[in-house]
């Protein structure tokens, strides 16, 4: 089922901007498969998981075939079983995979789930519309693969559509799996997991901000290399973190008209998604998700008890601040994917002394570099200078004991990498 207008826009050029009616097709037609619950049916052609996985994977092709083949289709599954799935459920994410003008291992993956839930987790026959949750992210990954297959980047863009997250997290852990088993060098992973309400439980209204989760001390990191970072002041640069950041300095160019709010933690409070399984694997993972949450509309029976309306249906929806988180997803893509990779390592070197000297592993196409730094008490970098090789450089009057020390990847028209953080050279 692919309506007529996403067919004009395919055959046509990409819009500078994505599309409020088009996000809400995409919605509107994944309500309409009733439930996309895991343990839905696989088959039925009209309702449940099955048709919704195919129904995307359609749309996808359409884009491919717009797009001279640019985009290619592939579903990577496995067996999963849990508390969620006591007897165990296949799991298929659908992956639309745009190579890059580089090296193809080099990968920037949007992502969203599919499918969607009751109150009862278990429930796999009542209606789940799920619009929101997560509804909005599926078509954000969607229209992102409309406007991006439209142009090369140096990177492989992977549009990924995720099952099994609400029965635990599995779509995302076949994506760390996919991920690791074809060597891919994640440059970013951007999971978008209700990202289409402006209206919050309380009724307030937050329309110019999105919240960008991420981690600080890594999850995969060794007890020694947290010692480390911990010695080294760098909790708070990441790879992750340093993808939020990035992220921040991104939003001012991009002009999508939502202001990213840095949360520094993985996830909302006791709550998680599917990025957290590509930060376990060692990848940097970030969640996109609304500036206000309406509870109501999440994980709930449709009904109505007095005046208190649940569920999660498309009129609680704001498309136009829909398009506008999935305009900065596609502008954090086209920096990054644009962009080296980013130095593998940094040490910085300053002692008992007036300044700090940095040195980095050079990075194959960089340009040049851009060195970073700020205070001690400040959270995102205040001073930069840029430099044309890899040599050491130091930096004059900059005590290290007083400051943090970057180094990012440039390439020859200044598009620019994640920040690597320089620590101490290990002992």
């Amino acid at each position: 089922m692919i309506s007529l207008l996403l067919m004009a826009a395919a055959a046509s050029p990409a819009p500078a901007k994505p599309s409020p009616a088009i996000l809400k097709n995409n919605v509107e037609a994944l309500v309409s498969f009733g439930t996309r619950h895991t343990l839905s049916s696989p088959t039925d052609p009209k309702r449940g998981i099955g048709t919704a996985r195919g129904w995307a994977a359609a749309i996808f092709e359409t884009y491919a075939k717009a797009c001279g083949g640019c985009i290619t289709i592939d579903r990577p599954e496995r067996r999963f079983d849990g508390p969620r799935a006591p007897n165990g459920v296949t799991i298929i994410n659908i992956m639309g995979i745009q190579r890059g003008t580089g090296d193809p291992n080099d990968v920037i993956i949007v992502a969203s789930h599919i499918d969607s839930r009751v109150s009862d987790i278990m429930n796999s026959t009542s209606d789940a519309p799920g619009a929101n949750d997560d509804g909005s992210g599926t078509a954000l990954v969607l229209e992102a693969a409309r406007i991006l297959s439209r142009e090369k980047h140096r990177a492989t863009f992977v549009y990924a559509i995720l099952s099994g997250e609400e029965q635990g997290l599995f779509g995302g852990r076949l994506l760390a799996e996919t991920a690791k088993a074809r060597g891919w060098n994640v440059l970013a992973m951007l999971n978008n997991d209700i990202v289409g309400n402006t209206r919050g439980q309380d009724g307030r209204i937050v329309a110019g901000r999105v919240r960008v989760f991420s981690e600080g001390i890594r999850f995969s990191e060794s007890e020694v290399a947290q010692r480390e970072r911990r010695g080294n002041g760098g909790e708070d640069d990441g790879p992750s973190r340093a993808l939020a950041k990035a992220v921040a300095r991104i939003a001012p160019k991009a002009a999508s008209g939502v202001t990213p709010f840095l949360v520094r933690r993985p996830d909302r409070f006791s709550r998680g998604g599917d990025h957290l399984p590509m930060l376990e694997a060692g990848y940097p993972a970030i969640r996109f998700s609304v500036g206000v949450e309406n509870y109501d509309a999440q994980h709930q029976d449709l009904r109505t008890e007095g005046k208190r309306i649940y569920g999660d249906s498309v009129d609680r929806m704001d498309f136009a601040y829909l398009a506008k988180v999935t305009a900065l997803n596609i502008a954090v893509m086209r920096e990054l994917g644009d962009a080296p990779s980013s130095p593998k390592w940094a040490v910085a070197a300053g002692a008992v002394a007036t300044s700090t000297t940095l040195s980095w592993g050079e990075v194959d196409g960089a340009a040049g570099y851009r060195i970073r730094w700020r205070r001690a008490d400040a959270s995102d970098w205040q001073f930069s200078r840029d430099v044309k090789n890899g040599a050491p450089v130091t930096l004059p009057g900059v005590i290290i004991d007083d400051h943090f020390v970057g180094i990012s990847s440039l390439s020859a028209r200044g598009h620019e990498s994640l920040v690597t953080f320089a620590g101490a050279a290990p002992r």
